[in-house]
C-alpha cells in the first residue's frame, strides 16, 4: 500500500471538514459538467461521494485510491454508479470508454501528474473531455501564502505551489474553457478536449 493511500484511509474521517470548505466550487463545476450531453464519465479521486448527489446527466463510474474513502462513498452513490478501488495512475478500462474524465482536487495530489494525464487521455473517446477542479497558485498576494504552505504540504500530499504550465503531457490536450472562481481566481474550472 503506498503512503498517499495510506494518508487518505487515515484522513478520511476528517474529510467531511474539506468538503465544507470545497462545496462552493463543486457546485460551479458540477453545474457545467450538467450542461454537457449525456455521456459515459469516469471521475477519478471521488472522495467520500458527497458530492454524487450534484450529477445528473451521465453514466458515471468513478475510482477511489483509499478503501476507507471508498466505503464512504459507495453509501453516497446513487444509481447505477459504478465504484472502485483503483489509482488514477493505473487504469484498468480499455483505451476510449469514457466520453468525460473529471478530476475535482485531484492533479494538485497525483504522486505524477504526468502519468495520471496519460492515463486520462487513453481512456478519453476521440474528442472527448478532461474536466480539472483544482487550485492554481494565481499571480497575486496568495503566491506568497502558497509558497509558505507548500514547505509543509508533502505531509498532506499536496503541492500548494502549484502551477498548470509547469505539468507536462497537458499538450495532449485542447483547453476549450477556463473559468476562475471568485474570489481571488484561487480555484479555477479547465475544460480540455481530447486533441
Amino acid at each position: 500500500m503506498s503512503a498517499q493511500t495510506n494518508f487518505y484511509n487515515r484522513f478520511s474521517f476528517l474529510y467531511p471538514l474539506v468538503d465544507i470548505f470545497l462545496k462552493p466550487q463543486k457546485k460551479k463545476f458540477f453545474n457545467e459538467i450538467n450542461q454537457l450531453p449525456y455521456g459515459n464519465l469516469l471521475e477519478i479521486g471521488v472522495g467520500n461521494g458527497s458530492h454524487f448527489y450534484l450529477y445528473h446527466n451521465h453514466n458515471i463510474t468513478g475510482i477511489e485510491i483509499s478503501s476507507s474513502m471508498l466505503n464512504m462513498a459507495k453509501k453516497n452513490s446513487t444509481g447505477a454508479m459504478q465504484l472502485f478501488e483503483m489509482n488514477g495512475e493505473h487504469l484498468k478500462f480499455a483505451d476510449n470508454s469514457f466520453d468525460y474524465v473529471v478530476l475535482s482536487h485531484v492533479i494538485a495530489v497525483a504522486d505524477q501528474p504526468e502519468k495520471l494525464l496519460s492515463q486520462c487521455h487513453n481512456v478519453l473517446k476521440p474528442n472527448g473531455k478532461l474536466l480539472i477542479l483544482n487550485h492554481f497558485t494565481p499571480n497575486n498576494w496568495l503566491k506568497y501564502l502558497d509558497r509558505i504552505f507548500n514547505i509543509g504540504a508533502n505531509l498532506f500530499h499536496l503541492k500548494s505551489l502549484f502551477y498548470m504550465e509547469d505539468i507536462k503531457g497537458m499538450d495532449q490536450f485542447t483547453l476549450e474553457k477556463e473559468i476562475a472562481l471568485k474570489p481571488l481566481s484561487y480555484f479555477k474550472i479547465l475544460i480540455f478536449t481530447k486533441s
